[in-house]
């Protein structure tokens, strides 16, 4: 019989869907019945998430300053916390925890009104604005990177961390060792659905920069845009550079595990990672991202010694082959870097998140539950 029933609400991107489908998996396997509410395109889920039901709920994203526009959002949010509570009515959920976007805001005010505990998890070192939107009416708030003393919801605060794919476990149990000398040394570039471009102009150009003797070590992994990947494999081929460049790998985890330097954009999904398994990164935050959260997701690596932040605008090609190079001819700092990242890694995550879930659900509050009181 299961303990109950859970409903989760995430908008439909990965980053914040797949935290909430390692919840569900998580809460699933202890007994509990889990729920998924998203917007319209709760369709291309089906069948995946591991839920009882999906429940298209409607919502609208708060972006525009036109008025009419505004008043359509608004309209659209307010009919989906009609619908969200309706499906509260008859699902009678536990909790109701929220994952970012605004698909969340219908199903997390519904709850809040109806008197459901609820909680949400925010990602990034910077709170999302759904998640700021309901920090005041939660129960709790689960954080991958925002730390307990942030703001005046701080008392709500439980740093969890980010859930991390089981790929991402396994590869964590590789250790870190250093390459010098004239060892091979793996450099893993990747920029994420946004701002891949950018490394696909700027790295093979200066790799190129480096001396032969450095270039003669490298073995390079590179995700590339589609329209990018034949330039990119085009340039290091003319290096005499052995490289896989590719627009997505399978088995990115294995490939982080393998890496003696990272570079890449971070996003919190990337920076948790590369914690986990713990690994010396280049961090190059995306610069038109919302709120900047990305910047902050690489400080809280950065402050901890695991990475170095590095702004796009700083970046010209002397500058990179100059990280590169100085990276490569340093192994006794890639493997302190390494160690520090891995310090701040949090593993456990998923099993964190499931049990603050537990407990908001049997109603023990956040400061109780930061005193090791669970259900």
């Amino acid at each position: 019989m299961a303990k109950g029933t859970v409903m989760l609400a995430a908008g439909g991107t990965g980053g914040h869907l797949f935290p909430a489908e390692a919840l569900a998996h998580e809460l699933t396997a202890r007994g509990w019945q889990v729920h998924l509410a998203t917007d319209d395109r709760a369709e291309r889920f089906a069948g995946k998430f591991p839920a009882t039901a999906i429940h298209p709920i409607s919502s609208s994203t708060i972006g525009s300053k036109n008025p009419i526009a505004l008043m359509r959002a608004f309209w659209s949010i307010w009919r989906g916390v009609r619908q969200a509570s309706q499906v509260i009515a008859k699902i009678k959920p536990s909790v109701v925890i929220g994952f970012g976007g605004y698909p969340t805001l219908p199903p997390l005010y519904a709850a809040t009104r109806r008197g459901v505990p609820a909680m949400v998890h925010e990602q990034n070192a910077v709170m999302g604005r759904a998640n700021k939107a309901l920090a005041n009416r939660v129960d709790a708030i689960a954080g991958g990177f925002l730390p307990e003393n942030s703001g005046a919801n701080s008392a709500k605060i439980v740093v969890t961390g980010n859930p991390v794919r089981p790929a991402v476990i396994e590869a964590s149990k590789t250790p870190y060792v250093a390459s010098g000398g004239s060892d091979q040394f793996n450099l893993l570039v990747f920029g994420g659905s946004q701002g891949a471009q950018f490394f696909s102009d700027a790295v093979p150009g200066a790799i190129a920069l480096l001396p032969e003797v450095l270039r003669k070590r490298l073995r390079i992994t590179q995700q590339a845009r589609v329209e990018d990947a034949d330039k990119v494999k085009a340039a290091y081929a003319r290096l005499g550079i052995a490289a896989d460049v590719s627009p997505f790998f399978n088995d990115m985890a294995q490939r982080m595990a393998a890496a003696h330097l990272v570079m890449s954009r971070s996003g919190a999904s990337t920076v948790s990672e590369i914690a986990v398994i713990g690994r010396p990164a280049l961090l190059v935050p995306y610069p038109h991202a919302l709120d900047h959260d990305q910047a902050a997701n690489a400080a809280r690596l950065a402050a901890a010694g695991g990475g170095e932040v590095h702004p796009q605008s700083t970046l010209s090609i002397e500058r990179i082959a100059g990280l590169i190079g100085g990276a490569m001819d340093d192994p006794a700092r890639m493997a302190a870097m390494a160690t520090a990242a891995k310090s701040v890694g949090k593993a456990d995550a998923t099993r964190l998140l499931a049990d603050l879930a537990e407990a908001i659900a049997s109603k023990i509050p956040v400061a109780e539950f930061r005193k090791g009181v669970r259900p």
